[in-house]
């Protein structure tokens, strides 16, 4: 088995939601207006007071409060509209599965962690748009579920294998299965037909020197997800005993820390602006993740 076979034997599973495949047909339509697409979007009044919030959260920091789905798009743009989209449809879609062996609602604060850090970071490296290494932290995992639900036993025993050694993952999913989450993942993305840059973030997190395409994202999210392991206060989740479990620590690639260009210093102020921001997306994003 390979990757895309764990895919293409999760039709149901992977189907992306209607409403998001609407929006981005109309995105990707030159005649389509953000008039069009604000009347899409209105048509879901949870979506709307969704986005909504976003628009007004620490994430965007606008001085003014942004009242309606219409100035939304004006000020984030279609584009970015979309990717918010995007990101609370498929945490709304993926926490409908259950698993006896994830905390579901410990991955998605990671991968939320990941997703707000990866924003900053791109934003230290004058990034033009900010949205697609947000949605590429928050995918950065999105494997680890679809192997869970598709191959519950050998990825409970690449897990367990990960935690009881203090080894990576990614390592032992390629020793026990044959590949890893990310390789899962950006089969996923692409999939969805994703932009390559928010693919090559999720499929070379953990290997950021292999991306051929869109090197900066796969750095970002790759050193995103080294302060999620290492900073991050809810860094630690609970195993099946309720003990506290701590993620294993990780190290930055060297490929990633000369391309990004941050020192230490750099990379704890982004931490410290990062959990700001997470805690004020978790009502936000989470709440509907037990």
């Amino acid at each position: 088995m390979q990757p895309l076979d764990l895919i293409k034997g999760s039709v149901k599973l992977v189907a992306l939601p209607e409403i998001f495949i609407k929006l981005n047909e109309m995105v990707e339509d030159p005649t389509a207006s953000a008039s069009d697409v604000g009347r899409l979007i209105s048509q879901d009044p949870a979506l709307t007071a969704r986005l909504l919030r976003i628009a007004n959260s620490p994430l965007y920091g606008f001085p003014s409060r942004i009242d309606s789905i219409s100035r939304a798009i004006t000020i984030i743009g279609l584009r970015g509209i979309r990717d918010l989209v995007l990101a609370t449809t498929t945490v709304d879609m993926f926490s409908r599965l259950r698993f006896d062996f994830l905390d579901l609602r410990s991955f998605w604060a990671h991968s939320l962690y990941c997703a707000v850090g990866a924003r900053l970071l791109a934003a230290r490296c004058n990034a033009l748009h900010l949205e697609p290494f947000f949605i590429g932290g928050l995918l950065h995992d999105i494997g680890q579920l679809i192997m869970l639900h598709k191959l519950p036993e050998m990825s409970r025993e690449a897990h367990l294998r990960a935690r009881d050694g203090g080894l990576p993952l990614a390592q032992m999913e390629r020793e026990v299965i044959g590949f890893d989450h990310a390789q899962v993942g950006g089969e996923l993305l692409r999939f969805w037909r994703l932009p390559q840059n928010i693919v090559s973030a999720v499929a070379f997190h953990h290997d950021p020197a292999a991306a051929d395409s869109a090197p900066l994202s796969a750095a970002v999210v790759h050193i995103a997800n080294h302060l999620a392991c290492n900073l991050h206060s809810l860094a630690s989740r609970e195993d099946d005993h309720g003990e506290a479990e701590e993620r294993p620590r990780t190290e930055i690639a060297l490929a990633a820390r000369a391309l990004i260009g941050l020192e230490d210093p750099d990379l704890e102020a982004v931490a410290a602006k990062a959990e700001e921001q997470f805690h004020a997306m978790v009502s936000v994003l989470l709440t509907k993740v037990a």
